[in-house]
């Protein structure tokens, strides 16, 4: 009797003994995750390779006299042309400006042919690479170059449009987290019913974003990790995500052993035994699939991968204890009203995944061959995607960094109006000068600063920014100069797209194989992992493919992001295996126990199809808020990651992994012993099964 009171005292302190450890954490951690925001970086350089010439360029301007310059263009514009007071204003201006703030040189006015514009080029050492800084150099020359009586004028240039651009990702912070939490929690109530119930997992969710933030700032001070507002934004989605996923999960297998288990706990314990080792494996994967962005190249995406893993762990390990704890702490009323109790059945009812199963079942084959020909012909899209994003289009709203880009674009087509910054050994500035000016394509070129043993050359090209013509002349002075380095932002495009490019050969590789192993571990066998994965792989060309169809036409963007092909591959593999091993994990459960192999897909798709669903809407929900965001390259790849999941969810673990799992029996379990077993003799009609 003594052992009995002993047990069940250890019991009822454990959720406490887990709710108090969490407690702790998150004291502990709290001076930490205020301090993420901080350490977040969103200039060019913290997204380029670090072998890339425009980041060599950017570490040797920090280094010269003054230290890195911020580099902006005053624009002055009158459709009708500008009068001569215009000028006089103008020249006012920029005289206070020059004045008021440490310049690297005295600005010049440069009209346009047509007397519409005139533009004057504004640099300043003042701020180094304190973005802070930047963005009030920035603020005050806008608050001094203003127009009057009519007369237009926008600061652009680099600095002015990385101001605008962190502008944006400052705002992502609180917009982002309260969506999302927002989308969630009205995801949550319409799947529980429950006033309370949906409160508990997206509390827990909040709480494990606060740990993940803490996390993170630790990683980047531990090991310099990069930290930048789309990685930042990303681990919040993931957060609640994948962490909505598995408490999902989690509580519709305790919801059913609450009903042949008397007490919460070991009901508890016996959920997390089910479901467990799949959310496990889930986990696994999708930080496996994340960690391999480590082999990038490119800064962003290399960040984004142990940030992505931090948000994807912590989810786990709060929904596997913290949750847990909760729901014990609360007992069967936190299910009010739809109370599973102890001994009650579910009310019978038509299983809706049971009936799209069994029409997949009939008909195997023609099923996966109508799937393979649906998601093939919507993989064609991707033809019409549109070409590479160009800074002046990143943004879903103009601001005034973009309105000067596009006026001086207008006003100057006959050259370019955005310098190319060459760095050059001081010892060969005057030979590497002439070379320069010697290439096709450049307008003109002029010596800068020089410090360190290095000189800064500025170019102007004779093409607008960003254009072939423009392109093709940065290529050519990079083949030409040996030993200097060819930077400025149309480089840094040019080198953000061929890093891209580079990184999908390589990632993208390991991803398949690394996501592979793990399945062929889990799931002892060989054919299913190489169904998931081939699944997982047509699911992200159709996702893409329908952005191809709807980037441009209906959304009206100019251009696709270079990393939207490798961050989409990634996140949908990894997430999209995940719905397929809690599908295949309880298929082979079902297998274990006996069932014949048509039996054991469809049970497994009418006990876990509920769940999967709702993890899917809930997964394509938190990433379709990223459409909501000011930025191209977010809404790009919150559509597709979205699209991807739903394509995922609905068809291919409803009807093309099912019907594949049917049409192949015992042999999808292939070369394990599962395969092995005697075969039942074939029934004709598997009947839809009642819940």
């Amino acid at each position: 009797m003594g052992a009995v009171v002993e047990k069940r005292a250890r019991r009822r302190a454990v959720p406490w003994l887990v709710l108090g450890l969490w407690i702790v954490v998150l004291v502990a951690v709290s001076p930490f995750a205020a301090k993420l925001a901080d350490v977040q970086r969103d200039r060019a350089v913290d997204y380029l390779p670090a072998s890339a010439d425009s980041t060599q360029v950017a570490k040797v301007q920090e280094r010269l006299p003054g230290g890195e310059a911020t580099e902006m263009v005053v624009v002055y514009h009158r459709d009708g042309g500008l009068t001569a007071a215009d000028r006089a204003t103008a020249a006012r201006q920029i005289a206070r400006i020059a004045d008021a703030h440490k310049l690297t040189a005295e600005p010049r006015g440069i009209p346009s042919k047509d007397g519409t514009t005139v533009m004057y080029p504004v640099a300043s050492t003042e701020p180094g690479t304190d973005e802070k800084a930047r963005d009030r150099l920035v603020k005050e020359v806008r608050s001094v170059a203003k127009g009057e009586d009519g007369l237009g004028v926008d600061v652009g240039g680099e600095g002015a449009l990385a101001t605008d651009a962190g502008e944006v990702y400052d705002s992502l912070g609180g917009p982002l987290l309260y969506t999302t939490a927002g989308v969630v929690a009205l995801l949550l109530i319409l799947i529980y019913r429950s006033p309370l119930l949906w409160l508990v997992p997206l509390g827990v969710a909040g709480m494990s974003e606060f740990l993940a933030q803490g996390v993170a700032y630790g990683l980047n001070q531990g090991f310099g990790t990069s930290v930048t507002g789309q990685s930042a934004g990303i681990m919040t989605i993931l957060v609640f995500g994948a962490g909505t996923d598995y408490a999902l999960l989690l509580v519709s297998r305790y919801r059913e052993e609450l009903r042949r288990i008397e007490r919460p706990y070991d009901a508890m314990v016996a959920a997390l035994k089910g479901c467990g080792p799949a959310v496990l494996a889930s986990s696994g994967t999708v930080a496996a699939g994340l960690l391999c962005l480590l082999a990038a190249d490119l800064n962003s995406s290399r960040g984004m991968g142990p940030l992505g893993t931090v948000g994807v762990l912590v989810a786990l390990a709060a929904m596997m204890t913290l949750l847990p704890a909760v729901l014990v702490l609360l007992g069967r009323r936190v299910f009010w009203p739809l109370v599973p109790r102890y001994g009650s059945t579910p009310r019978a009812r038509r299983s809706l995944f049971a009936a799209m199963g069994s029409s997949a079942g009939r008909r195997p084959l023609t099923v996966l061959a109508g799937g393979a020909v649906l998601l093939g012909a919507l993989a064609l899209g991707v033809l019409n995607l549109p070409g590479s994003l160009k800074q002046e289009d990143s943004f879903t709203t103009r601001p005034d960094a973009v309105a000067a880009m596009r006026t001086l674009a207008a006003a100057y087509p006959e050259q370019g109006t955005q310098p190319i910054a060459v760095i050059t050994p001081a010892d060969r500035a005057e030979a590497t000068l002439a070379a320069i000016r010697g290439t096709q394509g450049v307008d003109s070129a002029r010596k800068g600063r020089t410090g360190d043993g290095w000189t800064e050359i500025s170019v102007t090209a004779v093409n607008a920014p960003e254009s072939a013509g423009e392109t093709a002349t940065i290529k050519t002075l990079r083949d030409r100069l040996d030993g200097s380095y060819v930077g400025g932002p149309s480089a840094e495009q040019l080198d953000l797209k061929d890093t891209n490019s580079r990184d999908r050969k390589i990632v993208v590789p390991i991803v398949l194989v690394s996501v592979l192993l793990i399945l062929i571990a889990l799931l002892r066998s060989l054919v299913a992992p190489l169904i998931l994965v081939a699944a997982v792989v047509a699911v992200w060309g159709a996702a893409l493919g329908i952005g191809g169809l709807v980037f441009g036409p209906l959304f009206g963007f100019e251009g696709t992001d270079p990393g939207l092909g490798l961050l989409s591959f990634v996140f949908l593999v990894a997430l999209g295996v995940d719905y397929g091993i809690f599908l295949m994990h309880r298929m082979r459960e079902e297998s274990l126990a006996g069932a014949e192999p048509d039996t054991a897909a469809l049970t497994a798709l009418r006990t876990t199809g509920g769940v999967i669903a709702s993890a899917g809407l809930v997964l394509a929900a938190t990433f379709a808020v990223l459409t909501n965001m000011p930025l191209v390259q977010l809404v790009e790849l919150g559509f597709v990651i979205a699209v991807g999941v739903l394509l995922d969810t609905f068809l291919v673990r409803t009807y093309l992994v099912t019907s594949a799992a049917v049409a192949l029996r015992r042999k999808v379990w292939w070369p394990g012993p599962l395969s092995r077993a005697p075969e039942p003799p074939v029934r004709n009609e598997p009947q839809p099964e009642r819940v």
